[in-house]
């Protein structure tokens, strides 16, 4: 079925970041409003869209999980074919959004469809799970990588992570006593989470600069 878009940023922008939400939360969330405007301050085109569990959610009310991993990576390819947009593409993705979108990155990176891969609070373990690992398929990553993640992200915080194999195309931009929507403790460390995503914005629209155009698009 044909999917809506929500587009944040200009039209004409020469980078566009397609955004999936998370298992839990639609594409209109406060949260995905707030990180969609901050990036679009900074010139960058930011498309959400949702996966068809969550799109079915409003009109039946019936909260549903995501479905398998599978369905939700053919899915994510059809939006970006039925997108068509041009330029450099980066597919992106809050939490589980950020897992499926790495899960094909490197096929469409190597078609020619897509520059990079942004996640914005990777999944890296299941809560309380730290030893079932999501980071296989990321130490072989070959498609140039952006991860945004809190400092004390019950999903796997700093101190985890730097233990894990990961590959040298993955940067992780560590957002200071973050949680895993970027919310700092303001009485511990004096941040917001709009600082946070004033710091990621500013940060994004560095990295999409060096990111190269696929030549056969």
């Amino acid at each position: 079925m044909p999917h809506d878009f929500l587009v944040t940023g200009p039209q004409d922008a020469k980078i566009t970041i397609v955004l999936a939400h998370g298992a839990g939360a639609t594409m209109d969330t406060t949260w995905m409003e707030n990180t969609s405007s901050a990036l679009a301050d900074k010139g960058l085109r930011v498309v959400r869209f949702e996966f068809d569990y969550m799109a079915a959610r409003r009109s039946t009310g019936k909260r549903s999980p995501p479905p398998r991993a599978e369905l939700l990576k053919q899915e994510y390819e059809a939006v970006i074919d039925e997108l068509g947009a041009r330029g450099t593409i980066v597919i992106a993705g809050k939490s589980m959004g950020g897992r499926v979108a790495s899960m094909i990155a490197d096929e469409l990176r190597d078609v020619g469809k897509i520059s990079g891969l942004l996640c914005l609070g990777y999944p890296f373990h299941p809560i309380g799970k730290p030893q079932s690992l999501r980071t296989a398929h990321l130490e072989e990553m070959k498609t140039p990588t952006l991860v945004c993640q809190g400092t004390r992200d019950l999903f796997g915080s700093r101190e985890e992570v730097s233990g894990y194999k990961l590959s040298k195309m993955i940067e992780i931009l560590w957002l200071e006593d973050g949680d895993h929507d970027f919310r700092p403790r303001k009485a511990i460390s004096g941040l917001t989470v709009a600082d946070h995503l004033t710091t990621i914005a500013n940060h994004v629209s560095t990295w999409t600069a060096t990111l190269r155009e696929p030549e056969w698009q």
